[in-house]
């Protein structure tokens, strides 16, 4: 089984992508081999779309089995594509690169420590789950530092042990240290996964991975 791949040669794949246990949303122009991983890996059903026009679907999108977040800035036929799957919480303020500031599941979301409190606080209540800001490794960007599913949550390596801490009060589920494509500590930039498996930047070393397998508990 594939466990590493590129879109279109980029190993960034997790900005150009965003899964979730059911679906995987994807850019309309998303590489046949990309898709075909991400389907057999994933066991995902494919939605594609663009938002805000763009295919950085992964800096764009956050969302659990509750709901998605976009920015404001998607368009009208952008939202409704996915509204046929969940629900839709628009952030309408200037930070609004859902898929960067958000770290989200099903039973927490972290955001960006310097979002507005009411704006946060919106995010958790449409999303049903508890919320803190949070950075990782003096990354603000807090959807990029990580990646979050309902079976563990892997940060990026220069994470404190106080940040991490943080995580391990809001969540029972493991949560651990890693990197990606070569030592990239911005996981949620090359990684895509959920409780059936997931999928790596093509530039991620066999320890990367065996870190990652170890997280979320696929050895």
């Amino acid at each position: 089984m594939e466990r590493t791949v590129s879109f279109a040669g980029d190993p960034n794949i997790g900005v150009f992508a965003r899964a979730f246990d059911d679906i995987a949303v994807i850019p309309p122009d998303a590489p046949d081999e990309f898709r075909k991983v991400l389907m057999e890996t994933l066991k995902v059903e494919l939605v594609e779309t663009t938002l805000q026009g763009s295919a950085i679907i992964g800096s764009l999108l956050a969302g659990n089995s509750n709901g998605f977040v976009v920015s404001g800035l998607a368009s009208d036929e952008e939202i409704g594509c996915l509204s046929r799957y969940r629900d839709v919480y628009l952030l309408e303020e200037t930070m609004n690169a859902a898929g960067n500031v958000i770290l989200v599941n099903d039973v927490f979301c972290a955001v960006h420590p310097e979002m507005p409190k009411e704006m946060a606080d919106e995010v958790g209540e449409f999303l049903r789950v508890p919320v803190i800001t949070l950075s990782l490794g003096g990354v603000k960007t807090v959807g990029m530092a990580a990646v979050a599913t309902n079976t563990g949550v892997i940060a990026h390596p220069r994470s404190s042990r106080a940040e991490i801490q943080r995580l391990e009060e809001i969540t029972d589920l493991p949560v651990g240290t890693g990197s990606i494509n070569m030592g990239s500590g911005l996981v949620g930039a090359g990684l895509l996964a959920n409780r059936h498996g997931y999928v790596a930047g093509l530039a991620t070393s066999g320890f990367e991975l065996g870190r990652i397998e170890d997280v979320f508990g696929f050895i």
